[in-house]
């Protein structure tokens, strides 16, 4: 078989060559990278849900559902606190249109599926949190392209703004049908659920950082930006934390909550706004305007991680008694009183055991 020589100085790829002129191929390298990290990640994050569901107790999430004083505060915060604030930002820094209507963007999405695993760490309500997660991704169907409506006429048409429903409907089936099989598996083989739990909880922490490495390697591109895009980025989640656990503590919440709800709250679908600014502008915007998600969801991260640390810190200084200050008024479900949430994952089987049997 005959081979063709390659000019001396030409690049390997090259598919056509004329003295040392070559045409070389483009490199879709990231691009492949780029598709084959985020089916391992999805993957990945289902297993990580499955885990946290192992440690949900269905009647207390369906009491959740029943008396939803907590899933309405989320509400007020996801779709009334993140989408002011976006907006209020956007004018403080009197960034570019195109800038202006990104931050609006993340600030309409609804919660990520992150929230769930770091309220673990947090000690939270995780039955609270899934809740929440669940319905903010139903309810942006609807309150997204109102509130786009309210803010982001401002600077655009929304009808230039394509929201993927595609997209959020898959969002929700990837968060709720991992966690009804983790429930499933708690209910029937509870020893088994907990194992699940050690390791998924750990996992899931570890695949949080690794989703930010990874986005800030393929995408270093993007990070050539406006320094206010860049000032925004960083301390809108703070404010989407610490705004949400106020609102939550004036409401007369108990602490566990609080954090829950202010991590719901802060904690945006990063994602789901990268999709979206994708199908509605175009390459030339895209430029100025496609690194802000991946700014926020590195530290959105980045302030959950200095969370778990503080509390930790705290709780170990403290005691256990932490939370143990005037709780709210319990939910009951089936004559029973919940509580504050014990991840119990980590216990040994005695303690397990005779906290399970404390809370009945």
């Amino acid at each position: 078989m005959a081979t063709t020589a390659i000019p001396m100085g030409c690049d390997p790829l090259a598919t056509r060559c004329s003295g040392t002129d070559c045409l070389v191929p483009p490199s879709n390298y990231n691009a492949i990278l780029s598709t084959v990290l985020s089916a391992v990640l999805t993957v990945m994050l289902a297993m990580v849900m499955f885990a946290m569901g192992c440690t949900v107790d269905a009647r207390k999430l369906w009491g959740h559902v029943q008396r939803p004083w907590g899933i309405f505060i989320g509400f007020l915060c996801q779709f009334g606190i993140m989408p002011f604030t976006a907006f209020a930002l956007s004018l403080a820094f009197d960034v570019m249109p195109v800038q202006a209507v990104v931050i609006i963007i993340m600030g309409c999405c609804p919660g990520g599926s992150g929230s769930n695993i770091i309220c673990y760490w947090l000690d939270g309500d995780i039955d609270l949190s899934v809740s929440m997660t669940a319905c903010s991704s139903i309810l942006a169907l609807g309150m997204m392209p109102l509130c786009l409506l309210i803010y982001a006429t401002t600077w655009t048409s929304t009808g230039s703004i394509q929201l993927p429903y595609d997209s959020i409907g898959i969002t929700l089936v990837a968060l709720l049908v991992p966690i009804a099989l983790g429930i499933y598996v708690k209910r029937r083989w509870p020893e088994t659920a907990k194992k699940i739990l050690k390791i998924g909880s750990i996992a899931g922490f570890l695949l949080i950082i690794i989703i930010a490495v990874v986005g800030g390697i393929l995408y270093q591109s993007s990070w050539v930006i406006d320094p206010s895009l860049w000032i925004i980025g960083v301390i809108y989640p703070f404010l989407g934390f610490g705004l949400g656990f106020l609102l939550a503590r004036v409401t007369g919440q108990p602490w566990f909550r609080c954090r829950t709800i202010g991590l719901e709250t802060g904690f945006q679908n990063a994602q789901l706004c990268s999709t979206i600014v994708q199908l509605s502008f175009s390459q030339a915007e895209l430029d100025l305007m496609f690194a802000f998600p991946l700014i926020y969801s590195i530290f959105q991260m980045v302030a959950a991680v200095l969370s778990v640390g503080g509390y930790w810190i705290y709780k170990k200084y403290r005691g256990q008694s932490a939370d143990s200050d005037g709780e709210a008024p319990p939910l009951e479900v089936g004559g029973v009183k919940e509580g504050t949430l014990e991840n119990i994952g980590f216990d040994s089987e005695e303690n397990a055991d005779s906290k399970a049997n404390t809370r009945l």
